[in-house]
């Protein structure tokens, strides 16, 4: 590394931005058994209405975390008189944050209110800021939010004239401004970028990017940054925000970067940012680097099966692809083959760059590619990740002008969609098959076939889930017809009978119904509000609400109800309540401090240590899982080197889980580095995938559980972990059992 960063020399406790306050301390087991069923339900009722009166401020805080967590609307009401009335500071902050997180625009005003007081403590109106930009960014249409942004934006700049700043202010109020997106805001946050604190600048430069921010004025300050600050976060960030602005004057700098600054993450954020100038010099430099990182990994390789050096390099494929995309380039492509030779994996990043580079050489070729070839002649050596990156390699080519490379490409893909249809012999591999088909899928409709339809209607038939749900996200990008119509209405309904382990394809054909034509779909919707599945109900009466379609369905929030006990008769544990009274007790009981997962890769061992007051049933369900020996032999299907590393998913597509779901229990904890979070695809969809930050990334705080730390000691495992490598043991150590193990036992007379 360049230089230990500062941020990581501190105190564990002072590597988070906010402390994180102990969410049962002192609570009597029966309340919090009260409360986190109430959550796990997502019930707001006469029960928790109570325990926000409590004359216990702990409890009435725990309370509040608890509503904004359900999200119900009926607690905005008592919340904004908690946040306008309440004597406790700790109490107002929690209902501020509570407010936020239910995102709704009726809580505009109790925030604003807040925000315009004199003499607010600093804690209560950081929370009530990050509430605004909550608020703002789910109701970007609605009349409060513009009033929203521009108060995010007021308390940024008073903050920025102050000698003594509050750092929870600026820095919740950066992230603010972020999601808000208010106009003039990356004015404002520039003030923030010559800030002492690391955090401050390091935010201020990711909230500008995010904004997508064009500002002449900051570009000077973005290369200083990148050039000399000690932060190798804000050195990444800077690195960013070059890219973002489309700076021309930095490409030296950032060939620099990406090719000699000892943090990973500011190489790659400088990578990436190259691709962005799409400046063709940039090219010559980075495959020099790429080779020199070919030659560490063909040496790693004598080490680990699957070397570090694999994340940079396939960054350097994907950049270079897109600089050079057009003509032949014969340094490139031999580079690109030389990576693929020392790999069993054929990856997108490297099929798409070659499609970029030489579309016409790419698609006709692609038919006699091993893994094609393989496919074709001999199943039984079949990998269903190399087939899905060629197919994304293919969908590439329909981007191309050239007529000819256009049409051979779309040959193979329909020779390959074929043979997964007609091919006797793959049946025993059709598991594995069905992971590729999605992309196979994509790939195809990318070159408008006119027998688009004929092809989706067949798939929104089949067995696999996630095949029928990218064959209905696909018809709701088509026109819409009485035949699409009618056959995703069927879907739904023979759905709704059969899937019992998974729901993507009943909520992505509710979608693309509701997307084709609203007035068609209200039998459709009526079944969906009879599941049993609560995420189904949801979502449905979302759909009902932003098309107007409320007259047709009255009583609808009744109708959706709340998350109901599991049923044995529905055969299938989706959007139901899983958790035993037992399990509540053992949930709650859990400390902080007290419960850590250690495990094990092929590269070494990392220990994350869990936090089941912050998230109780977060951490129970992760505990149980592992326990069970569920996230053995499970690799990380998914590395973004300088954002996250993520695994729990067995089918190793990004689409598995156990069968269920669990709530959300968002916290105050930000997503500092070695963060560890649930992976979702919306609110309360959490299951077995889980996911570790490499660098802070404060736009997911507040949006996606925190249940546990890595500290930065294992941090350095974590940040070996490459695409593919698999967990090889979780072992759950209590403090409980270390105790017990540590008493001695008499001996046996």
């Amino acid at each position: 590394m360049k230089k230990l960063l500062s941020l990581l020399i501190l105190p564990l406790a002072l590597l988070f931005a906010f402390p994180a306050f102990a969410q049962n301390i002192n609570i009597p087991q029966a309340v919090m058994l009260r409360i986190i069923r109430a959550e796990d339900e997502l019930r707001f009722d006469r029960d928790l209405q109570d325990l926000l009166k409590s004359p216990d401020a702990k409890i009435r805080r725990r309370a509040a975390l608890a509503a904004g967590r359900i999200g119900s609307e009926n607690a905005i009401p008592p919340l904004s008189a908690l946040l306008d009335q309440d004597t406790d500071q700790d109490v107002r902050t929690m209902a501020a944050f509570a407010l936020g997180e239910i995102e709704s625009a009726k809580a505009a005003d109790a925030i604003l209110k807040v925000l315009s007081k004199k003499g607010e403590a600093d804690a209560v109106r950081a929370r009530a800021l990050e509430a605004a930009g909550k608020i703002a960014a789910a109701n970007p249409k609605d009349a409060k939010s513009r009033q929203l942004g521009e108060s995010i934006l007021d308390w940024l700049e008073a903050e920025q004239s102050l000698a003594t700043r509050s750092r929870e202010i600026v820095l919740l109020g950066l992230t603010a401004a972020l999601r808000a997106k208010p106009d003039e805001a990356d004015f404002v946050v520039g003030k923030f970028l010559t800030d002492k604190d690391v955090s401050v600048r390091a935010d201020a430069l990711n909230t500008l990017v995010r904004l997508k921010s064009k500002n002449d004025n900051l570009k000077a300050q973005y290369r200083a940054m990148l050039l000399s600050d000690d932060d190798a976060v804000v050195r990444a960030n800077a690195a960013r925000a070059l890219g973002a602005s489309e700076d021309a004057m930095s490409l030296d700098l950032l060939i620099e970067a990406a090719t000699t600054d000892d943090d990973q993450r500011v190489r790659v954020a400088a990578i990436r940012s190259l691709g962005l100038l799409k400046d063709k010099k940039a090219a010559a430099s980075l495959l020099e680097r790429g080779k020199k990182l070919l030659e560490g990994f063909k040496t790693a390789k004598s080490k680990f099966s699957n070397p570090a050096e694999k994340n940079e390099l396939l960054e350097i494929v994907a950049t270079v692809g897109n600089l050079l995309a057009g003509p032949n380039n014969t340094e490139i492509s031999e580079f690109i083959r030389n990576f693929i030779f020392f790999e069993t994996t054929v990856f997108a990043e490297s099929e798409i760059a070659s499609a970029k580079i030489s579309p016409k050489i790419y698609a006709e070729s692609a038919y006699y590619n091993p893994s094609i070839k393989i496919f074709i002649e001999s199943a039984s050596r079949f990998d269903w990740q190399n087939l899905s990156s060629i197919a994304q390699g293919l969908g590439e080519v329909s981007h191309s002008q050239d007529e000819e490379a256009r049409k051979k490409a779309k040959e193979v893909l329909q020779l390959i969609i074929t043979k997964t249809e007609t091919e006797k012999r793959l049946e025993p591999f059709k598991l594995s098959v069905n992971k590729a088909i999605p992309d196979l899928l994509r790939a195809y409709i990318a070159f408008k076939p006119i027998d688009a339809q004929i092809v989706l209607l067949k798939y929104l038939n089949y067995q696999d889930a996630i095949i029928r749900a990218t064959a209905a996200e696909l018809l709701g990008d088509l026109p819409a017809s009485r035949e699409n119509i009618e056959a995703l209405k069927t879907a739904f309904a023979q759905a709704l009978q059969k899937d019992k382990e998974m729901n993507d394809a009943q909520l992505a054909i509710l979608s693309a119904l509701v997307k084709l034509d609203k007035t068609q779909t209200v039998d459709s919707l009526k079944l969906a509000l009879d599941a049993s599945d609560f995420l189904v109900r949801r979502q449905a009466a979302q759909l009902i609400k932003q098309n107007d379609l409320t007259k047709d369905f009255p009583n609808l929030d009744a109708k959706v109800g709340t998350v109901k006990p599991y049923n044995p008769a529905t055969k299938t544990k989706l959007g139901q309540i899983l958790n035993t009274n037992a399990d509540y007790i053992r949930a709650v009981s859990r400390k902080n401090g007290q419960i850590k997962a250690i495990l094990t890769i092929e590269k070494g061992i990392f220990t994350i240590d869990l936090l089941p007051e912050d998230a109780p049933l977060t951490v129970d369900n992760f505990v149980k899982l592992a326990k069970s020996g569920y996230f053995n032999g499970i690799a990380f299907h998914r590395v973004v080197p300088n954002f996250v590393v993520q695994g729990g998913d067995p089918r190793g597509d990004g689409n598995g889980g156990p069968g269920w779901q669990i709530r959300c229990e968002i916290n105050l904890i930000p997503f500092e580095r070695g963060a560890v979070g649930m992976a979702l695809s919306g609110k309360d969809t959490g299951g077995s995938q889980w996911f570790v930050t490499h660098s802070p990334q404060p736009h997911l705080d507040g949006g996606y559980t925190v249940f546990g730390r890595v500290n930065e000691t294992d941090m350095k495992i974590v940040d070996t972990i490459a695409r593919g490598d698999k967990i090889l043991s979780v072992k759950i150590i209590e403090e409980s059992i270390l105790r017990k193990s540590a008493v001695p036992q008499r001996k046996k007379k």
